[in-house]
């Protein structure tokens, strides 16, 4: 999981890079090139995106210096954290979901990921399988049971084979 999100972060720093290296530049001299710079919606708009860029830029570094800091040698072995696939049951609505508590920026109700920084993933971190918790949530507290639980630590051990 870690190498994922290493890798889309490198890609997004790639194009952003890209963008604000070699396209941004070309669109702001063209719009400059239409004169008066005050009423020109061509040019505020080029240095808007590159302000954006720029910020989105700062914003995925400080994310690849925090992914680098996390070691999953020093994660719970057997508590909700970081990268856990886990499965609960919602006791008042009888129903189950399984997901995978991923980092703030990477958030896919669609493909199964909650984000850590979420009432959710929030409300689960350190729990751990069989347990009981209660969640704040914007509609309401809710009532989980975790059913079943995979840390990070596990999965990466899984995947050496031993």
């Amino acid at each position: 999981m870690l190498d994922e999100i290493r890798s889309k972060i490198e890609d997004e720093i790639a194009n952003l890079t890209h963008e604000l290296n070699v396209e941004l530049p070309v669109r702001i001299k063209t719009a400059m090139e239409h004169g008066d710079l005050r009423e020109n919606a061509e040019f505020k708009s080029a240095k808007e995106r590159q302000a954006f860029v720029e910020a989105r830029l700062n914003h995925l570094t400080s994310r690849m210096t925090e992914l680098s800091k996390i070691d999953p040698n020093e994660m719970p072995y057997d508590r909700v954290g970081f990268g856990s696939r886990v499965k609960i049951h919602d006791l008042g609505m009888d129903e189950e979901f399984t997901f995978t508590i991923t980092a703030g920026d990477f958030i896919d109700l669609d493909a199964g990921q909650v984000s850590l920084a979420s009432p959710i993933g929030q409300g689960l971190l350190g729990a751990t399988e069989g347990e009981e918790v209660t969640i704040a949530l914007p509609a309401g507290e809710r009532q989980y049971k975790v059913l079943e639980l995979s840390t990070l630590p596990q999965q990466l051990e899984e995947g050496s084979g031993g």
